[in-house]
Parts: C-alpha cells; sequence; structure tokens
C-alpha cells in the first residue's frame, strides 16, 4: 500500500494507524503540498454498498464541522475500489499513549481535556452527528497540550445501521454505551457516557469495565455500577467525581447533554483554579525586595524627642519666653508638626515592610515548614495544583523557550527541594514556546545557502532527503514546513535536495560487419557517439567492422561512446599474422588499450 498513490493526488508515505474498520497513513497531497492523514476503509466494507452510500455522506456531513477540538476533514473519495477519507494530520500521541506514559493525569488536567472534548462534541451535536467512538484512541494531543477529536464520519456511518453488522455489535466494547451494547438506537448521550468512562480511565489510569471477552465487558455496562473513584483515589475532588458518575448513567435520560456537560466541567474547573490571586494582590515580587523587623509597639510610635526647658522666669516659664516672638512660634510649631508626620510616615513604611514580609515568605507564626516539590517539566496547571495542594501560592511567569513545549514548567523559585514556610509565594516560569516565525522559502537554493539561513533564523536542519529532478544537483526542491507557514524558533525544518537528472543507461548494439558510417548513424540513433577507429588486418571485407568497446550488449551512460576495429583487408597481413593465423576462418584473440578482450573472426 505504501507509495501508492490515490486519486492521483494522495502519495501514501506510512501506516500510523489501524482499527477494525480503517487504516490511516501518512500521505502527501501533491496538489496542495502538504502532509494530510489518509483513512482507508478495510475491503469487508467497501465492498457493502449501503455502508458505504452511509459512509460517504456522513463522512461529506463531519467535513462541515470548523472547531479548533476536532480534526478537519479535506476529502472523501473512492480509487480502484478503495474508500477513503483525507483528514488532517496532527503530529502527536494519542490520550492513550499519554495515559499509559503516565499512568494517571491529575485532575486539573483531566478536566482541562474533558472540556475540549465535550466542546467538541458539543459541536458535532449541533449538526446532528454522532461519534459512537469516543475513546483515547480517538483523541489525538497536539505538541502545546491541547487535543484534537478524530474518527468523525466513520463512526457516525455505522450508527446508521443500528450499529450492527452481520450479526456483531461494532465499537470499543471498553468504551460503548449501555445502549451501543444492546444494540439499540444511539443518541449523542451515548457520546457523553463514553467520555465518562475516558474521564475515568484519564484519573486512575484503568478503565472502569473489564473482562475476558467483548460480552462479558458489555454486560458489564448495562449491569454494573463502577467502583468508586475516590476509592481507587482519594485526591479526585467531589465535584468531578459526581459529574462522572452523571455521565455514566445507564439511562441516557439521567446523562447531561454535551452542552450541560461542559458547562460542569467549567464549574470544577473554577473550583480547581487559582485559589492564591486575590491573596498575593500586591505582594512584592522579589522576596528579598523586604526584610525581617521588630514588632512595632505604641511606645515606639508615640515617642518624640524632648525639648529642652530652663526654669529661670519669675512664673516658671522657660527661659526665654519673653525674649521669643510669634515668627519663632510658628517655626517650632511647624518643627513639631513635620516630627510627628514623619514618625507616622516611617511607621507606615514599617508594617508595609511587615505585611511584605509576611505575604512572601509565609506565616510568621506558624512553625509549619516543608519541602518545595519539583513542578519543572509539568504543564502549568498541574504544577499550580501541586504547589497549592502543599499549602503554597503560585506566581505564573511566561518566557519564549523553543527547547520546552508551550505550556509545560521551565523552571521555578524556589527550587525544588527547598524548605520553606507554608504560604511562600512560588513563582514558575511556564513556556511560550519558541519564538514565533515565518517560514522563509527555501527551493531554489543550495543546500548549504539553505542551512545558512535556517541557522541565522535560529531554526535546525531536520532530515534531508535526496531524490533525482531536473533542477541541478545539491538545490533545494522541497521543505517542510512549507514557505509563508508559522513556525516556532529552534523548531526542525526537513528538505529535499536534487541529485540531478537520473543519467539514463543505453545497451550497446552489436556492430559487426557494418560499415563504419552505418555503425555512426546506429550509435547516434541510440544516443551515443563513435569514439576511436583502428583498423586490423581480417579476412573480411575492408571497411567493415570487426571489433568494438565496450562488447555488444554492455551497458553504458547516454551519451558515451563505442570504439570500433574495422577491417583493413586480407592484403595487408603482415608475415608474423600470416603464421599465427594460417586460416583465415581461425579465431584470435586482441587486447586492445583498455584491456578488453575482443574475438575476432
Amino acid at each position: 500500500m505504501i507509495q501508492r498513490i490515490l486519486a492521483r493526488r494522495y502519495e501514501l508515505q506510512e501506516l500510523i494507524g489501524g482499527g477494525g474498520m480503517a487504516d490511516v497513513y501518512k500521505a502527501h497531497d501533491k496538489l496542495l503540498d502538504r502532509a494530510v492523514a489518509v483513512k482507508i476503509l478495510h475491503q469487508q466494507y467497501a465492498n457493502d454498498a449501503e455502508f458505504v452510500e452511509r459512509f460517504r455522506r456522513e463522512a461529506t456531513g463531519a467535513a462541515k464541522l470548523a472547531h479548533a477540538n476536532i480534526v478537519n476533514i479535506y476529502d472523501v473519495g473512492e480509487d480502484d475500489g478503495s474508500q477513503y477519507i483525507v483528514m488532517e494530520y496532527v503530529s502527536g500521541p494519542t490520550l492513550k499513549e499519554v495515559i499509559q506514559q503516565k499512568g494517571c493525569l491529575e485532575p486539573a488536567e483531566v478536566v482541562r481535556i474533558a472540556r475540549e472534548i465535550a466542546s467538541a462534541l458539543e459541536s458535532a451535536h449541533r449538526n446532528n452527528l454522532v461519534h459512537c467512538d469516543i475513546k483515547p484512541h480517538n483523541i489525538l494531543v497536539m505538541p502545546d497540550g491541547h487535543i484534537k477529536v478524530t474518527d468523525f464520519g466513520i463512526a457516525r456511518a455505522v450508527s446508521a445501521s443500528t450499529m450492527t453488522y452481520s450479526g456483531s455489535v461494532m465499537g470499543s466494547v471498553h468504551y460503548f454505551s449501555p445502549e451501543q451494547a444492546k444494540g439499540t438506537v444511539i443518541t449523542t448521550k451515548s457520546d457523553v457516557y463514553s467520555l465518562g468512562v475516558v474521564m475515568y480511565e484519564m484519573l486512575t489510569g484503568q478503565l472502569p469495565f473489564n473482562g475476558e471477552t467483548p460480552v462479558s465487558i458489555a454486560l458489564q455496562h448495562l449491569q454494573q455500577e463502577p467502583v468508586s473513584l475516590r476509592q481507587l483515589k482519594p485526591n479526585v475532588p467531589p465535584v468531578l467525581e459526581a459529574i462522572i458518575q452523571k455521565a455514566m448513567s445507564k439511562d441516557p435520560g439521567d446523562r447531561p447533554s454535551s452542552t450541560e456537560l461542559y458547562a460542569d466541567l467549567n464549574q470544577a474547573k473554577s473550583l480547581l483554579a487559582d485559589r492564591a490571586a486575590a491573596a498575593v494582590h500586591g505582594a512584592s515580587d522579589d522576596p528579598f525586595a523586604t526584610r525581617m523587623i521588630p514588632r512595632i509597639t505604641p511606645e515606639m510610635m508615640s515617642e518624640q524627642p524632648k525639648r529642652p526647658e530652663q526654669t529661670g522666669g519669675q512664673y516658671g516659664q522657660p527661659q526665654g519666653y519673653y525674649q521669643g516672638n510669634a515668627q519663632e512660634e510658628k517655626e517650632a510649631g511647624s518643627l513639631f508638626k513635620s516630627k510627628k508626620f514623619i514618625a507616622g510616615l516611617a511607621a507606615i513604611l514599617l508594617m508595609g515592610f511587615f505585611v511584605g514580609s509576611f505575604l512572601s515568605f509565609g506565616k510568621f507564626w506558624s512553625s509549619a515548614e516543608l519541602d518545595v516539590p519539583d513542578v519543572v517539566g509539568k504543564s502549568s496547571v498541574v504544577a499550580q495544583q501541586i504547589l497549592e495542594d502543599k499549602n503554597l501560592r503560585v506566581k505564573l511567569v511566561e518566557a519564549n523557550d523553543a527547547s520546552v513545549p508551550a505550556g509545560q514548567v521551565v523552571s521555578q523559585y524556589p527550587e525544588a527541594g527547598a524548605r520553606v514556610k507554608e504560604q511562600r509565594l512560588v513563582t514558575i516560569t511556564v513556556s511560550k514556546g519558541g519564538e514565533e516565525l515565518t517560514m522563509p522559502d527555501l527551493k531554489s537554493m543550495s543546500r548549504t545557502n539553505a542551512e545558512e539561513k535556517l541557522k541565522k533564523m535560529g531554526l535546525k536542519i531536520g532530515a534531508v532527503f535526496e531524490e533525482n529532478a531536473k533542477e541541478p544537483a545539491g538545490t533545494v526542491i522541497n521543505q517542510d514546513p512549507r514557505s509563508g507557514s508559522k513556525i516556532t524558533k529552534g523548531q526542525s525544518v526537513d528538505i529535499t535536495v536534487s541529485l540531478g537528472e537520473k543519467e539514463k543507461e543505453v545497451t550497446v548494439q552489436n556492430y559487426a560487419g557494418l560499415s563504419v558510417e552505418s555503425a555512426k548513424s546506429n550509435l547516434e540513433a541510440n544516443g551515443l557517439s563513435l569514439g576511436g577507429v583502428s583498423e586490423e588486418s581480417s579476412s573480411k571485407a575492408k571497411g567493415t567492422v570487426i571489433g568494438q568497446s565496450p562488447s555488444a550488449g554492455s551497458a553504458l551512460k547516454e551519451g558515451g561512446s563505442v570504439n570500433l576495429v574495422i577491417s583493413s583487408g586480407s592484403a595487408g597481413k603482415s608475415p608474423a599474422a600470416q603464421k599465427t593465423s594460417p586460416d583465415s576462418d581461425v579465431k584470435k584473440e586482441r587486447t586492445d588499450s583498455s584491456n578488453l578482450t575482443i574475438k575476432l573472426e
């Protein structure tokens, strides 16, 4: 199947996935010069006319969906009996692979992913399209952490066939709803049930129902309740457990719609969101800008410098009382007021330092200390939740970093393992990804110049492919990403370099017995040229070809030359030649300058 070209446009490159109904290939759209994903139905379904008709109709309907969390469908067609769908190509793991790698996800991350899936389902349900196969395998995780739901279209075609084919229920038994297990009519709330199962798996790392056979698992969907989430994971917030229980209700009427589920998840997000924003309002960004000071006492605030008094007057008044004037008393009063003002201002500033120290370094009266957890490399949502669960406050700072995916923590202060008091402010720097750039046009440039240009822009050279083309050897003839697209600084760029046109090879014919002119005409007609011509005595007619180099049947590059040996006639034989060849029909061997042995008649 690889290297096959569908509809003279989509060149299949590699198999990237497969399932019970179709295989998925990465392909190159030759018309628009972009990477796409092509899903080709298995032949057992492609031969069912009714199935194919519904498949094409529903896939065409799915192509009308336009949503940030849904994989776009570009084309639907048939080629040589193969039914296919052309979709947006998303480079990233599936949610299933992420769960297997991490074991389970943090509640905040589960809410974020579930919200995006619910939003995608809400868009589809508004367009009367039911997915019917929501599972982690059909959720693609992009490099920035956001998700895209795939496989819209195929699932709805199956639902139109009442989910049965050849007497069997179709779908993913671990994730489908009780009504799907019974083979009855499905609704949009069947997708809600499946999303509930996906959320359960994200939180616990395991499926709510499992068994030895598909039938036993289907019966559990119909008859049993899953193990309590909080029994498996005590840290699961009660609100999230309630949302999942409601979504996984056996009765579709008890489940929320996708719109209601999205609203419930928004409320859960609010409950799990940053609780420190109000608390840190006005706090100092730099903990070293404050100092630890003693508590300001009322005595310290009321203490004033004493004015020296002398009692030399006859009425016990300070000496010089009558010597002063109104101007002096006014100046003394102003000075007194100024000192009070300075003292009050100093007290306010000291109190400000005290409050700043408290907010930055935690509760002075608390003796509780803890180790700062390591959140570097985690998503900002997960990192914030981890720190807040440790009774620490969080400040987020964003920065460009091409080496760290967007949304992940690049660094933290204080560092992991530091011993701090409760409510200490921890600053985490979150990557915004690399600086956004516009991809330049590298085509027609030499490979050296292209690499220099990428290096100057802060981009990396990725894979270098080579292929024959009409362009001069060493010239860039293709690139990925394409020119004009948005990329991030530090990203790798793949290029394809020309090897030049492929040289054709010609099979050398046998020119024995031909004249030189006839042999020359034949050579030119075959893209070859006449090389050197030498004479040698022979019983053959004078001027006829009796030998050649390369020999007949050899492969020679187009434009190459062939050397000929022609007969000079028997009269020109030397005595030595006559001695060694008394009979003109006796074969003799001769080695030419290229050490090629040619037999002469």
